[in-house]
């Protein structure tokens, strides 16, 4: 016996497909998201964000925190901007990044909710 749970009927229920397909988005806002959650799955890049979320940091004080390269975190955090998930302000020769928006930081404080379920 299969461990999967499979439905072994061929009954389509109309009214919920109907009313599910209502209620769903334009299918390149799934790849959007798609390409956000993409964001998280690199340890470096959730550990930069969570940093973030506590203090504006430069590079430098990021590669030392985490004890990653300047070139590494540099990397990372430019995959971050474009994705617009950090932004950053310049101060005469220094470069600080911040969390973009709340709702970076409500992404990792719900994922860590969860975790701790």
């Amino acid at each position: 016996m299969s461990s999967l749970h499979i439905c072994d009927c061929d009954v389509i229920h109309e009214e919920l497909v109907e009313d599910t397909r209502s209620k769903m988005k334009p299918e390149h806002d799934y790849d959007r998201l798609a390409a956000l959650f993409k964001m998280f799955d690199d340890k470096t890049r959730v550990m930069i964000l969570h940093a973030l979320e506590q203090n504006e940091m430069c590079v430098c004080d990021l590669a030392v925190l985490l004890g990653k390269t300047k070139s590494a975190i540099s990397h990372q955090l430019k995959a971050l901007r474009l994705a617009n998930m950090v932004k950053y302000r310049r101060e005469a020769q220094i470069v600080y990044y911040s969390l973009a928006d709340d709702h970076i930081k409500e992404i990792l404080d719900i994922g860590f909710s969860h975790l701790y379920e």
